[in-house]
Protein backbone atom coordinates (compact mmCIF):
# COMPACT_ATOMS: atom_id res chain seq x y z
CA UNK A 1 0.00 0.00 0.00
CA UNK A 2 1.37 3.40 -0.95
CA UNK A 3 0.79 6.53 1.10
CA UNK A 4 0.72 9.85 -0.78
CA UNK A 5 1.13 13.27 0.77
CA UNK A 6 0.46 16.27 -1.42
CA UNK A 7 1.55 19.76 -0.42
CA UNK A 8 2.54 23.17 -1.74
CA UNK A 9 -0.83 24.81 -2.17
CA UNK A 10 -1.63 28.31 -1.07
CA UNK A 11 -2.99 31.71 -2.04
CA UNK A 12 -1.45 33.34 -5.08
CA UNK A 13 -2.33 36.29 -7.28
CA UNK A 14 -3.33 35.81 -10.91
CA UNK A 15 -0.24 35.33 -13.02
CA UNK A 16 1.68 33.87 -10.12
CA UNK A 17 3.25 30.45 -9.64
CA UNK A 18 3.12 27.55 -7.23
CA UNK A 19 4.83 24.17 -7.11
CA UNK A 20 2.91 21.24 -5.72
CA UNK A 21 4.65 18.15 -4.40
CA UNK A 22 3.42 14.59 -4.09
CA UNK A 23 5.64 12.62 -1.75
CA UNK A 24 5.15 8.91 -1.41
CA UNK A 25 6.07 6.25 1.10
CA UNK A 26 5.87 2.59 0.34
CA UNK A 27 6.51 3.56 -3.23
CA UNK A 28 7.95 1.23 -5.77
CA UNK A 29 8.23 1.75 -9.49
CA UNK A 30 5.31 -0.67 -9.76
CA UNK A 31 3.23 2.44 -9.04
CA UNK A 32 4.36 3.73 -12.37
CA UNK A 33 1.67 6.28 -13.19
CA UNK A 34 1.12 9.41 -11.11
CA UNK A 35 -1.66 11.84 -11.80
CA UNK A 36 -2.62 15.28 -10.57
CA UNK A 37 -6.31 16.08 -10.32
CA UNK A 38 -8.29 19.04 -9.08
CA UNK A 39 -11.75 19.65 -7.75
CA UNK A 40 -13.39 23.05 -7.57
CA UNK A 41 -16.47 23.66 -5.40
CA UNK A 42 -19.57 22.19 -7.01
CA UNK A 43 -17.60 20.52 -9.78
CA UNK A 44 -16.38 17.04 -10.49
CA UNK A 45 -12.77 16.07 -9.96
CA UNK A 46 -10.87 16.48 -13.21
CA UNK A 47 -7.53 15.35 -14.53
CA UNK A 48 -4.81 17.99 -14.79
CA UNK A 49 -1.69 16.06 -15.70
CA UNK A 50 -0.07 12.65 -15.37
CA UNK A 51 3.37 11.19 -15.72
CA UNK A 52 4.99 7.84 -16.30
CA UNK A 53 7.59 7.43 -13.57
CA UNK A 54 9.67 5.03 -15.64
CA UNK A 55 10.33 7.27 -18.64
CA UNK A 56 8.86 10.67 -17.85
CA UNK A 57 6.21 10.73 -20.57
CA UNK A 58 3.39 13.05 -19.61
CA UNK A 59 -0.03 14.29 -20.57
CA UNK A 60 -1.84 17.54 -19.80
CA UNK A 61 -5.37 18.80 -19.87
CA UNK A 62 -5.89 21.43 -22.56
CA UNK A 63 -6.76 23.99 -19.90
CA UNK A 64 -3.26 23.83 -18.37
CA UNK A 65 -1.10 23.00 -21.37
CA UNK A 66 1.79 25.41 -21.67
CA UNK A 67 1.35 26.67 -18.10
CA UNK A 68 1.81 23.58 -15.92
CA UNK A 69 4.70 21.14 -15.94
CA UNK A 70 4.76 17.74 -14.26
CA UNK A 71 8.06 16.16 -13.28
CA UNK A 72 9.32 13.33 -11.13
CA UNK A 73 12.30 12.60 -8.91
CA UNK A 74 12.32 8.86 -8.42
CA UNK A 75 15.23 9.03 -5.97
CA UNK A 76 13.06 11.16 -3.68
CA UNK A 77 9.82 9.29 -4.48
CA UNK A 78 8.30 12.65 -5.33
CA UNK A 79 6.30 14.03 -8.23
CA UNK A 80 5.95 17.77 -8.77
CA UNK A 81 3.46 19.99 -10.52
CA UNK A 82 4.90 23.38 -11.42
CA UNK A 83 2.05 25.78 -12.05
CA UNK A 84 2.79 29.07 -13.78
CA UNK A 85 0.59 31.88 -15.09
CA UNK A 86 -2.12 30.87 -12.66
CA UNK A 87 -5.67 31.99 -13.30
CA UNK A 88 -8.66 32.33 -10.96
CA UNK A 89 -10.23 29.32 -12.68
CA UNK A 90 -7.31 27.20 -11.46
CA UNK A 91 -8.66 27.57 -7.93
CA UNK A 92 -9.40 24.11 -6.55
CA UNK A 93 -8.24 21.40 -4.21
CA UNK A 94 -5.45 19.53 -5.97
CA UNK A 95 -4.89 15.82 -5.41
CA UNK A 96 -2.17 13.47 -6.52
CA UNK A 97 -2.90 9.83 -7.20
CA UNK A 98 -0.95 6.69 -8.05
CA UNK A 99 -1.64 3.42 -9.80
CA UNK A 100 0.13 0.36 -11.11
CA UNK A 101 -0.70 0.28 -14.79
CA UNK A 102 0.69 -1.67 -17.74
CA UNK A 103 -0.41 1.11 -20.07
CA UNK A 104 0.21 4.83 -20.23
CA UNK A 105 -2.62 6.32 -22.23
CA UNK A 106 -4.19 9.76 -22.05
CA UNK A 107 -7.69 8.46 -21.50
CA UNK A 108 -6.73 6.21 -18.61
CA UNK A 109 -4.16 8.32 -16.80
CA UNK A 110 -6.45 11.37 -16.82
CA UNK A 111 -9.38 9.44 -15.37
CA UNK A 112 -10.07 9.32 -11.64
CA UNK A 113 -11.37 5.76 -12.03
CA UNK A 114 -7.91 4.51 -12.98
CA UNK A 115 -6.26 5.29 -9.65
CA UNK A 116 -6.03 3.22 -6.47
CA UNK A 117 -4.20 5.55 -4.08
CA UNK A 118 -4.89 9.23 -3.37
CA UNK A 119 -3.34 12.05 -1.43
CA UNK A 120 -5.37 14.14 1.00
CA UNK A 121 -5.43 17.23 -1.24
CA UNK A 122 -3.92 20.69 -1.08
CA UNK A 123 -5.87 23.91 -1.62
CA UNK A 124 -4.83 26.28 -4.39
CA UNK A 125 -6.53 29.68 -4.45
CA UNK A 126 -5.82 32.17 -7.21
CA UNK A 127 -7.20 35.56 -6.31
CA UNK A 128 -6.22 39.20 -6.22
Amino acid sequence: QVHLEDSGGGLVQPGGSLRLSCAASGFSLDYNVIGWFRQAPGKEREGVSCVSRSDGRSYYADSVKGRFTISRDNAKNTVYLQMNSLKPEDTAVYYCAAVKSPLFLFTTCMSTRSYTSWGQGTQVTVSS
